[in-house]
């Protein structure tokens, strides 16, 4: 024992003369950098993996091609590079130790761990792995599994052609899998293991009885490495039931290789190898000093006994933390290493892991070791020591891109789902649910509960999302009848839904962009919340149109935007938002200094459906009217930031297991699709929500507890993260996983369509080689009716069905605030080659009839919406019947230039046309030819050949020098006693002449045009053409 002390500290006095330097900085271990190993040049600067082999005491690098093959006798350094979402590196390093590495080996891996983590910046964590007993952290980077192979650097058998010897391994573990070569022979064999028999010509799994489908399951995954790596994948694969005897074919070849059959003989529980078990005693905490480890007693561990001067250790029994202050030196740092490892050296005591962390960047596990942890950090972490070394390394000509400090990463969330699907909203009043027309479900109050079913095209069948949404007033009555409600819709979708639960000012952006036009207003319509109120705070009120109210108007664009509903105070004001005040008889529009042109015109768009026929007087901050001030009780500071909704984090997949009350979760590293089991519960940590997985196979007992196991995962917060008890929370079925969902894995939808259990399943791929094809459902019909958005279905009086554009493909564009025809028609325009005149196609555009009341925002053509996640050959849905009819007005004939149809108006009307004609009072309508049989397709051959006759101009009507048919202004204000009929309600102002246009606006048409709309919406209201 002394001997391999003493070669260890050699060791380390060795090294340290490249690594320490004199001086010592604060907070900082100081480095010196001047004999940088050159196998560490580039090292961490891109995410992946890098391994070292020790030889001759020097790290040398291990090709590509051999990663995951290790030697028995040798030491290997293995670094983790992790790119996050901040945009920064994160580095995990680990050095392997074979069973037969050599101590010196050893001792060399773990000081030039010390150095490359200098290197890095002092910043990664750094874990010993032993042969046998890695963390499944490290058997995570080698899925499915490593298999040490005999020898070393020297005297292994490697690419020497040898004779076939049968060897037997046993595989433990239901997430990751610890391989271990045993003797071949009976008594290896057990219950309740898993063991792999590899023949020259078949590959035999048995299964003990006593183990689970989720272990069998993952036991075929190293069944089928093997088969790849050493039978280049041409062997036949067996799987033996423990207990079934010779009649069975492969049970009897396979217990033929072992002399004959034999009953097992059942495992002796009792511990008699002498060793302590102490996996399950308490944490035991020792400051070391002068290589010496002196306990520490407290009646509790708290983050307070750790000083940033000292190193410490952490005994837990199956794991040792090395603590080091940032303040401690080198030497100090290698000494509490070896203390460490002398724990270790117990023949008493069971294998353990060592993880050394540096102050600052404790893992969770360590700090959840700790009865008290404060949430922020109370240490100072510097920049200096990680750009000292920069520098250093820069000098050398090395690239130091991964230890500069990171720059956040900013990006605007995406929803990752189609949002053109259909809509149902449903408000709570006790045990009932009540259908909301389309004018109102939209607009929710915060005294209540509300469920929605979406329905919109997957990839392959029809996708639901049902959710539930909770006011922030509403009771808890309510509540709970909102999640009875929603869990029957579920049910009756047999499961194939995905149901949501989210909360006043919680919701995720795809909450947002499912309802595009979002209202929240205070008070409630539910019995039980109006009873709850006149028993507590009869002064609360719900919103009347005719009383004072004050809305923030937030959201990204015209496809998510909202105004929420805030107490009439100057407090509630925000110099990053827009905001709309109104009483019964005044509207205002407030203008934050820090807004932008996007938030002044989603002000403009949400007073449409606030407070509409009204004229607003836009106040700017800092030049407010008395009369402002004066409704929302006079002047009072108020903040100036925008409200900052929790960040999406990098994903962590857990599996659990609920008993009693009491849920158990075990995180999976470097996860795959793979690692959902169909019997199996799996929630995915996305910090800003959850998602909760349910396999087809679960445990019927489970099933109705998945949102109790949500709300205990949340509770329970295992990674620290300060969770809010009002979250979101996805509950996912396996065969129905959304996009947003299915975008952390690379997904296989196949994988899912199979039949069987996790093990039949793999054994179906494995044995027979069978790859699994996906059957496409039938999709059902959705409406064919365009959704043109919240607001677009409030202000209409035609459309009472919510539905949305059927432009399902995402490089087709849905418009909002146009006819739903006129959004199919040009949808298929959008790729065509038209040599028009650009001032005729905008002004046969500009002028369509839209048939629709949108309201006073879409005086211009409103923006299109960006594509909200890529999909790749998505087919393009039948036309609807609004496109099949307006296709029927075309007829063919010799092609012409311009393929997109003029929209006719019509002039005031004649007396003499009413005289004469018994069809003067009815709108013109365009000409249509019958003679055309079948739908029209809308392909850029069948548009080429086609035309549209335009309706002749008739006697006594008026055309323009543009050659458009206009009105005169008289009847096209709002309240004319003789309205125009057949117009565009939006585009008032351009049926009117260019001589009377700029009479009544004192500008051209084309000056008016390049103003911003919400000055446009101004004038034409100043006007009544609004």
């Amino acid at each position: 024992m002394s001997n391999i002390k003493h070669t260890y500290s050699s060791l380390l006095k060795q090294k340290s003369s490249k690594i320490t330097s004199p001086k010592q900085s604060k907070n900082n271990m100081a480095v010196s950098m001047r004999e940088l190993d050159p196998a560490f040049t580039g090292a961490g600067q891109k995410p992946g993996l890098e391994i070292w082999r020790i030889e001759n005491f020097r790290p040398v690098p291990v090709s590509k091609s051999s990663y995951g093959k290790f030697f028995m006798a040798d030491a290997y350094i293995i670094l983790k590079t992790t790119a996050i979402k901040n945009g920064s590196l994160k580095h995990e390093i680990h050095y392997w130790l074979g069973k037969d590495t050599s101590p010196e080996e050893s001792s060399t891996a773990a000081v030039i761990t010390v150095e490359l983590d200098a290197m890095l910046g002092g910043r990664a964590v750094q874990y010993r792995e032993v042969q046998g007993n890695e963390t499944e952290k490290f058997l995570s980077y080698f899925k499915p599994c490593i298999i040490p192979l005999k020898g070393g650097l020297k005297g292994s058998f490697e690419g020497q052609e040898r004779e076939f010897v049968n060897k037997l391994f046993v595989c433990k573990g239901k997430h990751v899998v610890h391989v271990k070569e045993v003797p071949f022979m009976r008594s290896s064999l057990n219950h309740d293991d898993i063991f792999i028999l590899d023949t020259k010509s078949k590959i035999f799994q048995f299964n003990g009885s006593n183990t689970s489908i989720q272990e069998r399951a993952k036991a075929l995954e190293v069944v089928q490495y093997i088969k790849d790596t050493y039978h280049d994948g041409k062997c036949e694969v067996a799987a033996v039931e423990d207990g079934k005897l010779m009649a069975d074919a492969e049970a009897g070849e396979f217990w033929g290789l072992f002399g004959g059959f034999a009953p097992l003989p059942r495992k002796n529980t009792s511990n008699g190898n002498g060793k302590i078990d102490i996996t399950s005693t308490s944490p035991l905490l020792f400051f070391v000093t002068k290589g010496q480890a002196v306990a520490l007693s407290s009646e509790s561990l708290t983050r307070e006994l750790l000083e940033t001067s000292k190193c410490y250790l952490l005994d837990c029994g199956n794991e040792i933390y090395v603590w080091m202050g940032r303040d401690t030196s080198l030497e100090s740092r290698k000494s509490v290493s070896s203390v460490a490892e002398e724990l270790l050296r117990d023949p008493s005591r069971p294998k353990a892991h060592i993880i050394r962390i540096i102050e600052g960047f404790e893992t969770v596990m360590f700090k959840s070791k700790f009865d008290k942890w404060p949430q922020a950090a109370d240490v100072a972490v510097s920049e200096e020591g990680r750009g000292k070394v920069a520098a250093l390394l820069k000098r050398q000509g090395l690239n130091v891109k991964g230890l500069m400090k990171a720059t956040p990463v900013k990006e605007e969330p995406l929803p990752y789902i189609d949002c053109t699907g259909h809509l149902q909203v449903w408000r709570v009043n006790g045990k009932e649910k009540t259908l909301l027309s389309t004018n109102d479900q939209f607009k929710f109050y915060n005294g209540d509960c509300y469920i929605f079913q979406y329905t919109y095209l997957g990839d392959h069948k029809d996708e639901n999302i049902i959710g539930t949404w909770f006011g922030k007033k509403s009771i808890e009555e309510d509540r709970n009848s909102a999640i009875s409600l929603a869990n029957k819709m579920v049910e009756s979708l047999k499961f194939q839904a995905t149901m949501a639960r989210m909360y006043d000012g919680k919701e995720p952006i795809q909450f947002f962009v499912i309802f595009q036009t979002f209202i929240v207003y205070k008070g409630g319509l539910s019995s039980g919340y109006k009873n709850f109120i006149s028993e507590n705070t009869p002064e609360e009120k719900t919103y009347s149109e005719k009383g004072i109210g004050l809305f923030r108007i937030q959201g990204s664009g015209p496809e998510n935007m909202q105004a929420i509903q805030v107490d009439p105070v100057a407090s509630s004001l925000n110099s990053s938002y827009c905001y709309i005040l109104h009483d019964a008889d005044s509207v205002f529009t407030w203008t934050g200094s820090l807004t932008t042109t996007v938030d002044q015109e989603l002000a403009e768009r949400m007073l449409d459906l606030i407070k509409a026929n009204m004229q607003s007087r836009v106040q700017r901050e800092g030049s407010e009217a008395e009369q402002f001030w004066k409704l929302i009780g006079g002047k009072s500071q108020y903040p100036g930031q925008k409200f900052i909704r929790e960040p999406e984090t990098d994903p962590h997949l857990f599996s659990c297991s609920f008993s009693n009350g009491k849920l158990k979760v075990n995180e999976i590293f470097n996860f795959t699709q793979d690692d959902l089991m169909t019997e199996d519960l799996f929630i995915l940590d996305c910090h800003s929500y959850i998602f909760i997985w349910v396999g087809q196979q679960i445990d019927s007992k489970t099933r109705p507890q998945t949102l109790t196991i949500a709300e205990k995962f949340i509770e329970n917060d295992v990674l620290l993260e300060t969770f809010s008890r009002e979250m979101p929370v996805y509950i996912v079925s396996e065969g129905s996983e959304p996009h947003f969902f299915t975008r952390f894995f690379t997904w296989d939808t196949a994988k899912f369509a199979m039949h069987g259990n996790s093990f039949q399943r793999k054994l179906a791929i494995v044995k027979n080689g069978i790859t699994p094809s996906l059957d496409k459902a039938k999709r059902r019909s959705l409406p064919t009716a365009s959704r043109t958005g919240s607001a677009a279905a409030a202000l209409s009086s035609q459309s009472q069905t919510r539905c949305r554009s059927m432009s399902f493909s995402p490089d087709r564009v849905r418009v909002r605030g146009r006819s739903p025809a006129f959004n199919a028609l040009a949808a298929n325009f959008e790729n065509l080659n038209n040599n028009n005149n650009s001032n005729s196609n905008n002004n046969s555009i500009g002028n369509s009839s839209g048939g629709s009341n949108i309201g006073r925002n879409l005086s211009t053509p409103p923006p299109v919406v960006k594509k909200l996640f890529p999909k790749s050959g998505s087919p393009v849905p039948p036309k609807s019947a609004a496109i099949a009819a307006i296709s029927s007005s075309f007829e063919k004939s010799p092609p012409v230039q311009n393929l997109i149809p003029k929209v006719v108006k019509v002039s005031p009307k004649s007396k003499t046309n009413q005289q004469t004609s018994p069809d003067a009072n009815k709108s013109p309508k365009p000409e249509t030819n019958n003679k055309s049989n079948g739908t029209v397709l809308m392909s850029k051959r069948s548009m080429d050949s086609m035309v549209i006759k335009e309706d002749t101009v008739k006697e006594n009507e008026m055309e323009d020098e543009e050659g458009l048919l206009f009105y005169p202004y008289g009847r096209l204000i709002v309240g004319a006693v003789d309205p125009a009929p057949d117009i565009d309600v939006t585009k008032r102002e351009t049926y009117l002449s260019s001589a009377e246009f700029k009479e009544k606006f004192h500008m051209t048409k084309e000056a008016f045009s390049k103003m911003p709309k919400w000055k446009q919406n101004r004038l034409k209201t100043a006007l009544q053409l609004f």
